[in-house]
């Protein structure tokens, strides 16, 4: 759309005045300047309000939201906020008891929601992108290894064995009275959306704002982040990527920081969700074909990319992955190109950014 600016009535005033001698040409011209004058005024007004700066915390998905935006009209959306993560949690997180995915995993449901359907069309999708590195059917086996929400604990190779046959089982779904059924190739097959639900919701929080016409955000689900527009510096959102930590309880610190042009980062990382036994370290991500943790030097990827959902699930297949692997399926793939490793070499932390996540990375 052409901007409208003075220059422009200026020059559409000029052409009035050789209209003069065709009377009805001018009355036209006159009432298309008069429209114009009074877009261009609305206009004016509008751009002089002070857009006000609003933050939203709260606790979801069993972590924390920081949802920060500009609203020329000073609204609060807490209340919309919390209503829809609330539903979501209803739908799509294992640790809310009669939460439709607890439902689903033990058979007592089997009709599912939009969201529902939504996540597991993406994760599927992912899935098969990236030859299984990426399964939402791990639910059973993760929860054995004790990252779920129940209590687990170290396995041995029988027991790993037994329960691999419930990983990468068919999941189908049918239409049935204008309802989704989900079918589930073997019924001890459980579920575990974590890998991909949290960044979900922060796409479904971004489509809310963008609905309410906010045009500039940045909105934090447990580290997860998506950012819209600019702050009104007119700047670009700038976040930061955690410093791997030697434990869990070792302070926070950041590595890089990076600009965010209407996109999302979301890291994956092992160095705080693990827990040790007998002297041996168990890392929160299981790799799928194998049914056990990784054991490998990656520490954490972080990928940009145009969606936070998209970039939790390749963020957990490649720590499934590890670096090499990693780094072969980024030169085949066309999505994902902005992609950043931590990684550890003979007891020392290196980094290795791709060409294209080095374009977002702040000169410290």
């Amino acid at each position: 759309m052409r901007k409208i600016t003075l220059q422009n009535i200026k020059q559409i005033i000029k052409k009035m005045y050789f209209c003069r001698k065709n009377n009805a040409m001018y009355h036209f011209v006159r009432n298309c300047i008069t429209t114009i004058l009074a877009i261009f005024v609305t206009f004016c007004v509008s751009c002089g309000h002070q857009a006000k700066k609003t933050i939203i915390t709260g606790e979801a998905q069993g972590t924390y939201y920081a949802i920060t935006y500009f609203d020329s009209q000073n609204r609060d959306f807490s209340k919309e906020i919390d209503s829809l993560l609330s539903d979501f949690d209803q739908t799509a997180s294992l640790w809310v008891g009669g939460s439709l995915i607890r439902k689903i995993n033990d058979n007592t449901d089997s009709v599912i929601n939009d969201i529902f359907y939504e996540i597991l069309e993406k994760s599927l999708r992912v899935n098969r992108k990236t030859n299984g590195y990426f399964d939402c059917t791990v639910g059973k086996i993760v929860n054995a290894w004790g990252f779920g929400f129940r209590q687990g604990t170290s396995l041995d190779s029988a027991t790993v064995d037994s329960l691999r046959q419930y990983i990468a089982q068919p999941v189908e779904i049918s239409l049935h009275d204008g309802k989704r059924i989900l079918h589930k190739a073997n019924p001890e097959t459980e579920l575990d959306f974590n890998a991909i639900a949290q960044g979900y919701s922060v796409d479904m929080l971004a489509a809310f704002l963008d609905s309410k016409g906010i045009g500039n955000y940045l909105i934090d689900v447990g580290g997860e982040v998506i950012a819209k527009g600019c702050k009104p510096d007119g700047g670009k959102w700038i976040v930061g990527v955690e410093k791997p930590a030697e434990n869990q309880s070792e302070e926070r610190s950041i590595d890089i920081r990076v600009t965010l042009d209407n996109q999302s980062i979301v890291t994956s990382g092992n160095y705080r969700k693990f827990y040790e036994k007998d002297g041996v370290k168990y890392s929160h991500t299981i790799n799928p074909i194998t049914g056990y943790p990784v054991n490998h030097s990656l520490l954490s990827v972080s990928i940009i990319a145009d969606s936070a959902w998209k970039a939790d699930a390749f963020a957990t297949a490649f720590m499934a992955m590890g670096l090499e692997k990693s780094l072969e399926y980024i030169k085949k793939d066309k999505e994902i190109k902005a992609v950043y490793f931590i990684y550890n070499e003979n007891g020392e932390y290196k980094t290795l950014a791709t060409e294209e996540f080095k374009k977002h990375i702040v000169n410290q």
